[in-house]
């Protein structure tokens, strides 16, 4: 195996308190090992174990006051935020709010696109006019979607050549053992977009502990590999979901196994250098 970068940014990671920011997704019994508060120190722990010295943090509820709080956050560990606003609304007092007294920047938005009342959410007029906005406001949107959403990703992201897309967890394959056809299908006509860029993440979260191992996702990791390339790629742990998998320790480890044939120099842009630069960051 290459040797393991390290001193990298963890691209995907989330933080919450539950009395500010119920999290009722949150099942107590089946999701045992996150139905709890994560903040900094848990954070500074799970990258100190996985070899990383920087995340970024994404939001967890389409919540403009989640938003405010995680700008707020430790800037020696936190590279940036992925927040929530209105994309109907005007954007620029809500970012003008979530920025007031911020220690860390805002790098992106976010949408909870995957779970919204309205399957054909990215396709409406007043969030086009939003994403437009948030384009020359010179921030990234995180799409996180469903395998079935990929193709209205690729046709939103075509209309918007100008704003700089960021795909979640490789737009969410289907779990080992099933046809991943139409996914990957999907996966190449986004990658089409050259604005586009993908997160090697999530793949292990919905996964059993112990269930799984590396070589079981290496189709889906080697798809992204062929239609995205190691220079549009961005490790992310999905912290702290991955808890839910068996935890950021195998899942760091599945994914240097995973890309062990790539150069030094591409490992680095998978582990640091892509999100550094989509995402701006200081």
């Amino acid at each position: 195996m290459a040797p393991r970068v390290t001193a990298g940014i963890d691209a995907h990671v989330h933080l919450w308190d539950r009395a500010l920011d119920p999290q009722e997704w949150i099942d107590p019994d089946t999701m045992a090992p996150i139905a709890r508060d994560f903040g900094t120190p848990d954070l500074k722990g799970m990258l100190a174990s996985t070899g990383l010295d920087r995340a970024v943090v994404v939001q967890s509820s389409n919540s403009l006051a989640e938003s405010v709080r995680l700008a707020r956050l430790e800037p020696s560990v936190v590279a940036g935020v992925v927040g929530w606003v209105d994309l109907t609304a005007g954007i620029g007092p809500q970012l003008d709010r979530i920025r007031g007294d911020a220690t860390v920047p805002v790098v992106g938005v976010r949408h909870l696109v995957h779970v919204d009342p309205d399957p054909e959410w990215l396709l409406r007029d007043d969030v086009a006019a939003g994403l437009d906005a948030l384009g020359r406001a010179g921030l990234c949107f995180d799409l996180v979607v469903r395998e079935w959403q990929l193709g209205q990703a690729a046709l939103v992201s075509g209309r918007h050549e100008g704003l700089r897309f960021v795909l979640d967890h490789l737009g969410g394959p289907p779990p080992p053992g099933q046809d991943i056809s139409a996914w990957a299908a999907g996966l190449r006509e986004l990658a089409r977009r050259p604005n586009v860029v993908a997160k090697v993440s999530g793949l292990s979260s919905g996964l059993a502990p112990g269930s799984w191992r590396a070589a079981d996702l290496e189709d889906r990791v080697t798809v992204a590999l062929e239609a995205f390339g190691p220079e549009r790629l961005l490790y992310g742990s999905d912290w702290p979901l991955a808890e839910l998998g068996g935890g950021a320790v195998p899942w760091r480890s599945a994914v240097d196994s995973l890309l062990s044939e790539l150069t030094e120099a591409e490992r680095q842009r998978v582990f640091g250098g892509t999100a550094t630069e989509i995402y701006c960051l200081r």
